[in-house]
C-alpha cells in the first residue's frame, strides 16, 4: 500500500507580511494512521526539500498527541525535510494520494499543474484522493475525462467561510474553499465550525478542519481495504 502526502511549498500569508506553510496537525496525524498501518509513505512539494511550517500551527494550544510524538521522531523529520519534488512523482506509481492543509495550498497547490494532472490521473484511474481543511482547494482545476470539474455533482466538505471569517483571513485569501467547491458544483456539507467532520463520495475523501485530519486519513485506509 502506497501512499503519497502532497504538501505546499508557499510560504506568504499574502501581503500581511506573516509566515504561513502547512499545518503540523494536519501532517502528523495522519501521517502516523499511515505509518502504524504499515503503508508505504511518499512526501512531495512543489519545491521538494523542507515545505515550510504554519508557525501558527507550532503554538502550544495546537499540540496533539501526533504532533509530541513528530517532534520526538528523528527519523520522520528527515522524511519531511527531504520531500521530492511534485513534478518527479507520477500517479501510477501510488494507490492514493492524501493533501493536508493550512493556508499555504491556496496559493500554491491549488494552481499547480504537476498537482492538477496527479489528480486527474488519480480520478481516471479511480483511486482515492484526500484532502482536508484547506487542501480541498487544490481540486480548483482538476478536470474529469468528460471535461467537467471533479468535484461536480459529489458531496464535499472543505474550510467553511466561516470559520475562515473566524481567523480573518477572508479578505487575506486568494479564495474561499467552500465558495470555489460551490461554484465548481459540489455539494458542499459542513458541520459545526472546529467540530470534525468528513465526507466520503465515491474515491474523494475530504475533511472539514484541523479536527477531521486523523478521521480522515483513518477513512482513506478503510478505502484501500
Amino acid at each position: 500500500m502506497k501512499i503519497l502526502i502532497v504538501l505546499t511549498s508557499h510560504d506568504r500569508l499574502g501581503d500581511t507580511g506573516e509566515k504561513t506553510g502547512f499545518w503540523l496537525e494536519e501532517f502528523a496525524a495522519p501521517y502516523y494512521v499511515f505509518i502504524d498501518s504499515g503503508a508505504q509513505i511518499t512526501l512531495a512539494s512543489p519545491r521538494g526539500g523542507q515545505p515550510p511550517l504554519d508557525p501558527k500551527s507550532d503554538a502550544p494550544d495546537f499540540q496533539t498527541e501526533s504532533t509530541r510524538r513528530f517532534k520526538a521522531d528523528p527519523e520522520a523529520q528527515a522524511v519531511l525535510a527531504h520531500t521530492l519534488k511534485l513534478v518527479d512523482v507520477s500517479a501510477a506509481d501510488f494507490d492514493a494520494v492524501f493533501y493536508p492543509g493550512g493556508h499555504g495550498p491556496l496559493w500554491d497547490l491549488a494552481e499547480d499543474a504537476a498537482s492538477i494532472v496527479l489528480i486527474e490521473e488519480m480520478f481516471k484511474t479511480r483511486k482515492p484522493v484526500a484532502a482536508v481543511c484547506h487542501a480541498p482547494g487544490v481540486l480548483r482545476h482538476p478536470k474529469t475525462v468528460a471535461g467537467t470539474a471533479v468535484v461536480e455533482g459529489r458531496t464535499v466538505t472543505g474550510f467553511a467561510n466561516t470559520e475562515e471569517a473566524a481567523v480573518g483571513l477572508t479578505q487575506v485569501v486568494p479564495f474561499l474553499v467552500e465558495e470555489m467547491l460551490k461554484q465548481n458544483g459540489a455539494k458542499y456539507s459542513k458541520a459545526e465550525d472546529w467540530q470534525p467532520h468528513v465526507v466520503i463520495d465515491g474515491q474523494l475523501i475530504t475533511g472539514q478542519n484541523p479536527a477531521s485530519s486523523e478521521p480522515v486519513a483513518t477513512a482513506l485506509l478503510a478505502k484501500l481495504s
